[in-house]
């Protein structure tokens, strides 16, 4: 009996996508069914250019379309990144998805864990773009080890600095001298804020992520109010003393209808080299308990290690530095699992925007013009 089209198809319709667990056909992602006797060849359309599940969906395809009868199975993947919900004046519409990296907790390593993810998400093959968001205390210049001033070809937008591929803007390219103190009032930081979003050439990217500062102040509530964001990673540390403030990052996120995709424990344990012991020097738990509170996965555990600072401090974040180290595979998992939830927020989304004043679940700032 000859192998059909509509038989590959309802075939299909079985396998699902393993981060959205929904089904290839409900997510548009079977784009071209070719078949040639009892061979057939398919074009599979990911919903993003981070995969980690790729060569188990290809077996999970080929074992499936098997069962109907084909002798080769042949599958070719292409994506397209999923997106935010994007207005109509977004500040920057090229950008499939803002990501925020935000703590309600200093010191906890969230300029650390932004730069590594970033750089985790390119070398997986995604295009990304990092704005350092923290402008009293802009990071990104040393953790990058990139100096001097993004410049304008249209005398309209900067083109943002570049390093490692990766697109750049941040307030310490700007500074005369990095030890300089930057003392400006509110409106001041947000207007700058707004600048680096809007008035960047961020061009196309599948991710840009924005290492914001410590506390709930004036940044987070006017990126919630200007642009429609993917979602935020919580960082935080396991000891109580960060918790009690990381609690309130997260009530406010809640508030202002910033999605969790998920958080990041920092510093979770410590190992030493004579023993390979598990210490665990600032508490346990602390992690799983703002991700309860969140109502959000716990995208990883991440070991305190010397040479994640040592690399910092070099300018090269320790995953571009030495990508098959034990720490840089820590960052590459959460880059995933970030990656695979911004898949689930994107195609679980049930409407584009939504004022709730009762204060549900579903409430947002509106959209300031």
């Amino acid at each position: 009996m000859a192998i059909t089209k509509e038989a590959v198809n309802e075939a299909l319709a079985a396998v699902r996508e393993p981060e959205v667990q929904k089904s290839l056909i409900e997510l548009d992602m079977v784009r071209e069914v070719e078949i040639d006797g009892d061979d057939v060849r398919l074009a599979i359309r990911l919903l993003g250019p981070v995969a980690p599940f790729k060569e188990a969906l290809e077996r999970a395809i080929q074992e499936t379309v098997r069962r109907v009868g084909a002798r080769g199975v042949e599958v070719a993947f292409t994506h397209r990144t999923s997106t935010r919900d994007l207005q109509d004046d977004d500040p920057c519409p090229g950008v499939a998805n803002v990501i925020l990296v935000m703590s309600g907790k200093g010191g906890v390593g969230k300029s650390t864990v932004a730069t590594n993810l970033t750089m985790a998400l390119s070398r997986e093959g995604a295009k990304v773009g990092l704005l350092d968001a923290d402008m009293y205390g802009p990071s990104v210049p040393t953790m990058l080890g990139v100096s001097g001033r993004p410049t304008s070809l249209d005398g309209k937008k900067f083109v943002p600095l570049e390093r490692f591929g990766v697109k750049l803007m941040s307030l310490g390219f700007l500074l005369d001298d990095a030890r300089q103190a930057v003392i400006w009032r509110g409106p001041m930081l947000q207007n700058a804020l707004l600048q680096f979003v809007r008035d960047v050439e961020w061009g196309d990217l599948d991710y840009l992520l924005l290492d914001l500062p410590p506390g709930t102040g004036d940044i987070a509530i006017t990126i919630s109010q200007k642009m429609r964001t993917t979602g935020a990673v919580v960082v935080t540390t396991p000891q109580e003393v960060a918790l009690q403030d990381v609690y309130k990052s997260v009530s406010m996120a809640k508030k202002v209808g910033i999605h969790i995709l998920g958080v990041v424990e920092n510093e979770s344990f410590f190992i030493c080299d004579g023993c390979e012991k598990k210490h665990e020097l600032f508490g346990a738990g602390g992690g799983k308990a703002i991700a309860e509170f969140a109502e959000a996965p716990l995208l990883g555990q991440l070991p305190l290690h010397p040479s994640v600072r040592e690399w910092g401090d070099a300018g090269t974040p320790i995953v571009q530095a030495a990508p098959d180290a034990a720490i840089s595979a820590s960052f590459v998992d959460v880059a995933r699992r970030l990656a695979g939830r911004v898949s689930v927020e994107n195609t679980s989304r049930t409407s584009p925007f939504v004022i709730d004043r009762a204060g549900g679940k579903n409430r947002h700032l509106p959209i300031a013009r």
